[in-house]
């Protein structure tokens, strides 16, 4: 995979929200090769966003958190999930469950896709759990 380049405003500074979309779109890219059907990208409500949903080969529906670190000198991507970031994914997902009338039985879980300076991309399925009861 090419590397993207750091990008920057007319100021200078990191437009990280170009940045994040580039690492997005590689996260979806990825995913499709995968069998996964993009359901929505950056869904946002009230409660929170979530980076994408997405149709697992499987049939569960998977609230993906799409992470990218240039290097681990704050630990990698996928340590960067934390507890109320997951509660807020978790909450999210459940308004999106009411708004798009999808079954109770419909499985559903929570991936992380890391993506590191390199370029390589870590995809964890089921990577946390959260009880709603």
């Amino acid at each position: 995979m090419r590397l993207l380049k750091r990008e920057t405003d007319r100021g200078g500074s990191i437009n990280k929200r170009e940045v994040g979309r580039k690492y997005e779109e590689m996260a979806v890219s990825y995913l499709r090769a995968k069998g996964y059907v993009i359901l929505e990208r950056n869904y946002l409500r009230r409660v929170g966003e979530i980076d994408i949903l997405a149709r697992s080969n499987t049939g569960y529906v998977v609230a993906v958190e799409v992470k990218y670190r240039s290097s681990n000198k704050y630990g990698g991507p996928l340590s960067a999930v934390s507890y109320e970031k997951q509660r807020k994914i978790a909450h999210t997902l459940m308004v999106y469950i009411k708004e798009k009338l999808l079954n109770q039985d419909t499985p559903f879980r929570f991936d992380v896709v890391g993506i590191y300076g390199d370029g390589s991309i870590k995809h964890i399925e089921n990577a946390f759990e959260i009880d709603f009861y």
